[in-house]
């Protein structure tokens, strides 16, 4: 029976915690798009939320319900099986004076575009 029990939570350990690490972070990835369409906005009540610590709580929340939820049903309903990972597509946020691209598309350090 001992041997049934510890099969058994060997099994879920590995099911939670190789499937929750990866994954599209809808969430947190969410809570990122939040963070940048207030910066767009309100650069000052950006800097406030963030001193406060509203986007660090925002994200660990996001990322627990990531970890259990979100992640684990796209690696297994959806990306174990054919071996294609589930994207996330960003908000779109219009710039207002100006924007960087990130360092995996053309933009260089520092550079910023109008």
């Amino acid at each position: 029976m001992r041997k049934l029990v510890a099969s058994v939570a060997v099994c879920v350990a590995a099911f939670s915690l190789t499937s929750c690490l990866a994954g599209p972070h809808q969430l947190r990835r969410s809570v990122d798009d939040w963070d940048q369409k207030m910066y767009v906005n309100s650069p000052w009540l950006d800097a406030v939320l963030w001193v406060v610590p509203v986007f660090q709580i925002c994200g660990f929340g996001a990322s627990i319900g990531d970890f259990f939820v979100g992640d684990a049903y796209a690696f297994w309903f959806h990306d174990a099986w054919d071996g294609k990972g589930t994207g996330f597509k960003h908000a779109e946020t219009a710039p207002t004076d100006g924007y960087v691209n990130s360092f995996l598309g053309e933009g260089g350090f520092m550079k910023v575009s109008k």
